[in-house]
């Protein structure tokens, strides 16, 4: 046998952002959902599984998934939603070669003066969000590099929390969540210990920033 029967259905379940919101707001027949997910519950589960312990795997994790959500609006958290537009992000190998190229960088982006600018450096890979002011910048900074893919006309959406954002489990999920549910594309999430950044196209910005608003303000 492959998995339990409840961590398959927990499985394709975590799997769907838009199944645990119907799931959570109780919009969705148990019945019908267990049908339509049995085929890839008896493939995972390696055996034969009937939909009514598919219904009853689903029910429970439903609760779970309410209890949850329930639990992540114990107090308010303040806040403030901040736009940068004009981001340019670039991707790459990672080298050490980049590394010395990192002050003279920083000499010709000023975020004190207003310019966007994030590096993530990851194993394998280095991603560089600038404002595109200071593309040129980031271009020489990267010149040489293994460039796996460039954006352009990219917006920032930034959430500073001003709360007890750290010891209120799942906003960052909650948050991904609603933005998943509004079918907004997020080309890379950016936080720090208050801070939480989503890169987003442009054409997304407008609905991507109103359902952050409307999360934060109705959800916690």
């Amino acid at each position: 046998m492959g998995q339990s029967i409840a961590a398959c259905v927990k499985n394709i379940i975590d799997h769907s952002p838009f199944i645990s919101e119907m799931l959570i707001q109780d919009i969705i027949s148990f019945s019908n959902l267990a049908k339509f997910i049995q085929p890839r519950v008896q493939q995972m589960y390696s055996g034969s599984v009937s939909t009514s312990a598919i219904v009853m795997a689903i029910r429970r994790y439903a609760e779970e998934l309410k209890a949850r959500e329930t639990a992540g609006k114990n107090g308010k958290i303040d806040y403030e939603i901040l736009m940068k537009t004009n981001i340019y992000d670039v991707n790459f190998r990672r080298s050490d070669e980049f590394i010395p190229k990192l002050e003279s960088l920083y000499k010709d982006v000023h975020p004190d003066e207003g310019d966007f600018i994030n590096l993530t450096i990851g194993s394998h890979e280095i991603t560089l969000a600038v404002s595109e002011n200071c593309r040129k910048a980031a271009d020489a900074a990267t010149e040489g590099m293994e460039v796996v893919h460039t954006y352009t006309d990219l917006v920032a959406l930034t959430i500073v929390f001003h709360g007890d954002f750290l010891q209120t489990p799942g906003v960052t999920y909650l948050a991904v969540r609603k933005l998943a549910w509004e079918n907004i594309n997020i080309i890379e999430i950016v936080s720090t210990m208050n801070v939480l950044t989503f890169i987003i196209s442009r054409e997304d910005s407008t609905r991507a920033y109103q359902a952050l608003e409307a999360f934060l303000d109705e959800e916690l």
